[in-house]
């Protein structure tokens, strides 16, 4: 147990000195650190949304505006895949009232094959192999298709593992670090952005479906027809904020020509007027279909909309085969940028609705770093005061070890980009106090075995080697307890286990491992007859 070879202590100090080295980044000023060579690393905690400040924001999923998206979806694979049976079934209008699907087969000798298309059209969700829609008859003649809760869920679950992406690749773009952005629940998301202290700016950018959508203008409108909310048939009445004729509204076309689904890339510029614009850039089948589009319809209106707004309708006045395209629509620069981080990222495969926000200012989160360095600086304190006095020589060891794990456990903290947050100052707290732990039953094991009468060699081993077994079990235990706190919990409690965790391991470490060196080296060099302890 006091054997400790050369090549063991090196690799312990070593080991120690990178956790302290690893810590300094985070101990220095942000700015002094950003100003050191490019070659040394510089790995830092960061801070939570409570210490740093920020804002928060908790989203919620249009479910309503989902099921509408799905029941949209099937209506153009149903009247896709009729069309292209072979041969085509002839089916009538499809009717999409009260959240379901129904059409009438006109032969009905193709009723069979039109239940049997539909139900291809399905599929099976979940361990238990329901379907997604339910397809029946009804009125011998109608096909009726339901979606199931199963496949609402479904189709639920799919769209915020979409939509969390989404605004994880927003937020990204903005060059904040390490914001907090998960899912909660069923159809909710949580974002919390340190150091983001305008709230609206964050809302504007993650709340925007971003739905981009290039739709001829009907020009046979009755302007005075569209203030009424009537357009001709075939076309509907979308808002037209910035229309130059001084109408709100504009008359468009239902088919969607493109759609912003084939952007590669979206970046704020400067038209010739020195306005700020939006430019697009499509992939390869997009540029195709975007410049035929252009080709066919030279010298006609050609609307840019975005999430249900008409952003600008400009001619066409020559085809555009460029596969670029320029959107205006009265920016500034930061909405232009916004825009395009929106369009960058993709669309929201589901609508968000702000149901919370907060915004904690960097002030309050300055007062807790402030109370929580108190707070260790007096836990230190009094724990080496108590160690000097208790246990001497030893308790210097013990006392070196606890300074030391102080160090290490921001080290580590650093080296896994983690996020230290008020409840983990908690945790940072109580992990000082309990380092010593381990060390007080190794000193009063000492204690034992010297008043049984054993030589300090031997009181010392077998002090260190009884107690160790006491101290790993009752660590284990410590440990599962922070396990499931970290695996189970959310926001603060998570942050608390974390630094707990990462503190039970570095305080054995330190308390058991790098004390036990110190004390076989004093041994080894000054071979005492007896210690006080």
């Amino acid at each position: 147990m006091l054997d400790f070879p050369r090549w063991k202590i090196w690799s312990i100090s070593l080991l120690l000195l990178a956790g302290v080295l690893l810590a300094i980044p985070s101990l220095i000023p942000e700015a002094q650190v950003a100003r050191w060579p490019g070659w040394i690393p510089a790995p830092r905690v960061n801070l939570g949304l409570d210490l740093a400040g920020g804002s928060h924001i908790l989203l919620e999923a249009d479910t309503a505006d989902l099921a509408k998206q799905e029941l949209a979806k099937m209506t153009e694979n149903v009247r896709t895949e009729m069309r292209r049976a072979d041969p085509a079934i002839d089916i009538g209008d499809i009717s999409t009232s009260d959240g379901r699907l129904a059409f009438y087969v006109r032969n009905i000798a193709q009723l069979d094959a039109a239940v049997e298309k539909a139900r291809t059209l399905t599929t099976a969700v979940g361990v238990t192999g329901q379907r997604d829609w339910n397809v029946a008859v009804v009125n011998s003649s109608q096909v009726v298709m339901t979606q199931t809760p199963a496949g609402l869920d479904s189709a639920t679950d799919a769209a915020m593992k979409g939509a969390t992406e989404v605004v994880r690749k927003r937020i990204d773009a903005l060059g904040t670090k390490e914001p907090t952005i998960i899912q909660q629940g069923k159809d909710r998301i949580l974002v919390q952005v340190p150091g983001l202290q305008d709230p609206q700016a964050l809302k504007d950018l993650i709340g925007k479906t971003a739905k981009l959508e290039f739709r001829l203008v009907d020009t046979t409108a009755n302007p005075a027809d569209l203030m009424k909310g009537r357009a001709p048939i075939g076309s509907e009445v979308v808002p037209y904020p910035g229309n130059p004729q001084g109408i709100p509204v504009i008359a468009l076309q239902r088919r969607v020509l493109i759609t912003g689904d084939q952007l590669i890339d979206a970046k704020q510029a400067y038209d010739q007027n020195n306005q700020a614009v939006v430019t697009i850039r499509f992939d390869s089948a997009g540029a195709l279909k975007f410049g035929q589009i252009t080709q066919q319809n030279v010298n006609k209106p050609f609307a840019m909309v975005l999430d249900g707004r008409v952003l600008s309708a400009p001619n066409i006045n020559e085809p555009i085969l460029g596969g670029t395209a320029q959107i205006s629509g009265n920016f500034n620069v930061e909405s232009a940028n916004n825009l395009a981080i929106a369009l960058r990222s993709g669309k929201l495969p589901v609508a968000l609705k702000v149901i919370e926000e907060s915004t904690v200012r960097a002030e309050l989160g300055a007062d807790s770093i402030r109370a929580g360095v108190t707070a260790s600086i007096i836990a230190v304190a009094l724990v080496v005061a108590f160690m000097l006095v208790s246990y001497g020589r030893f308790g210097v060891y013990a006392n070196l070890a606890v300074i030391i794990n102080v160090f290490v456990i921001l080290g580590v903290m650093a080296l896994l980009n983690a996020t230290l947050t008020l409840p983990g100052i908690a945790g940072f707290v109580l992990t000082i106090g309990t380092a010593v732990d381990a060390n007080v039953l190794i000193n009063e094991r000492i204690r034992e075995e010297r008043r049984r009468g054993r030589n300090v060699f031997s009181a010392v081993e077998n002090g260190y080697k009884e107690a160790s077994r006491t101290i790993f079990e009752a660590n284990v235990t410590h440990a599962i307890a922070g396990l499931i706190m970290l695996v189970l919990g959310s926001g603060p409690v998570k942050g608390f286990a974390a630094v707990l965790l990462i503190g039970i391991a570095t305080s054995v470490f330190t308390a058991v491992v790098f004390t036990r060196m110190l004390v076989a080296l004093w041994i080894r060099r000054n071979r005492p007859t007896d210690i006080t302890i």
